[in-house]
């Protein structure tokens, strides 16, 4: 990834609407779930929030581009853009050492949570 493909203001759209407790939830919450996503009405119900603010939320998260919609008959499914997600993380931890590999040594050796769930093939 370079500064063209993702720019600052981006970054920081995306980080500001993750900057909140339920829109945190939701967006860790849709991680879990998957390309298939959730819909609206389940989210809602799971993490015990009122639809109409979880509308809101929802909203928000995607205007930063970080999820997306797809309509099943009258239910409408959200899920995470990964693409969006690798991106946002990618543009956190880019260029951490500034040539400088022992400045981040302490990273290379640490189990990163993804590993608990994936495939180390696929990683």
């Amino acid at each position: 990834m370079t500064d063209t493909d993702i720019s600052t203001k981006k970054i920081v759209t995306r980080l500001s609407a993750l900057a909140q407790e339920t829109r945190l939830r939701v967006f860790r919450l849709l991680i879990e779930a998957g390309p298939e996503g959730i819909p609206a009405t389940i989210i809602a119900e799971t993490l015990d929030v009122r639809r109409n603010l979880m509308s809101t939320h929802l909203n928000i998260l995607a205007s930063a581009g970080l999820t997306t919609t797809r309509r099943d008959g009258r239910r409408i499914y959200h899920a995470v853009d990964m693409e969006a997600a690798r991106d946002l993380i990618s543009f956190l931890v880019k260029d951490c050492c500034n040539g400088h590999p022992e400045i981040c040594q302490e990273l290379t050796g640490v189990d990163m949570p993804i590993r608990e769930c994936c495939d180390e093939a696929t990683l």
